[in-house]
């Protein structure tokens, strides 16, 4: 065993022993049955902030949530153009593949992407010094006009109405795929909104007519 572990690392390595010995070892027929496959009912789209993991959120086991986390839980439009379009590919995967019945886009409150977004403070950086997420919030360049008219920039009040802008710009690009057009059509498929705010801990979900963000009790 590698001793030139860094403190990082020996964190990591003391949390994988605890769940070998408390979660692992007395659920062995549970993490046997997912060796032959997954078949997780809902596809969960939240932001890759270390504070919202949607395993803790929801409490749920391996296998029941398929998870595709990024900045500010973006989806692009749909296109075909060469690249390489991992949010694309994780949702053909999710949806013609694993056949999912539900996608939730979760955005969250001190949310830095959407922050970003609101301030434009990377704009104009070169890729690999800011670029790359300035041009991955552009997605929601044209939310944010309303929201910084309205608001300004430099309140809590705009920022959460750009974290839940976001969410409803995620949900209007979803719409745009052959796939999920078609399975929603056929009610095979439900989008939904959700937004949990990180201070109190509470989640919302967004009401499909009117967009407002309502809290779970």
């Amino acid at each position: 065993m590698d001793d030139t572990n860094t403190p990082e690392l020996s964190r990591l390595l003391d949390g994988y022993r605890r769940f070998r010995e408390a979660d692992w070892t007395p659920h062995r027929e549970r993490w046997r049955s997912l060796r032959e496959g997954q078949q997780p009912e809902t596809m969960i789209i939240a932001c890759s902030d270390s504070r919202v993991d949607p395993s803790l959120i929801f409490d749920v086991a391996p296998g029941e949530i398929f998870v595709l986390r990024n900045v500010a839980a973006l989806v692009p439009p749909f296109e075909n153009a060469p690249g390489h379009h991992g949010v694309s590919a994780a949702l053909e995967f999710a949806v013609q593949v694993l056949q999912v019945k539900e996608i939730i886009v979760m955005g969250h409150g001190m949310c830095g992407g959407c922050k970003v977004a609101l301030t434009q403070e990377l704009h104009g950086t070169e890729p690999g010094e800011g670029g790359f997420i300035a041009d991955w919030i552009g997605l929601l360049d044209e939310a944010r006009k309303p929201i910084a008219d309205e608001l300004g920039v430099a309140s809590r009040e705009a920022e959460r109405a750009m974290e839940m802008a976001a969410v409803r710009v995620s949900l209007d690009n979803l719409r745009t795929f052959p796939c999920i057009q078609r399975k929603t059509r056929d009610g095979e498929l439900r989008l939904r909104g959700a937004f949990f705010a990180i201070f109190d801990g509470v989640l919302h979900l967004m009401d499909d007519e009117s967009g407002a963000f309502q809290p779970i009790g």
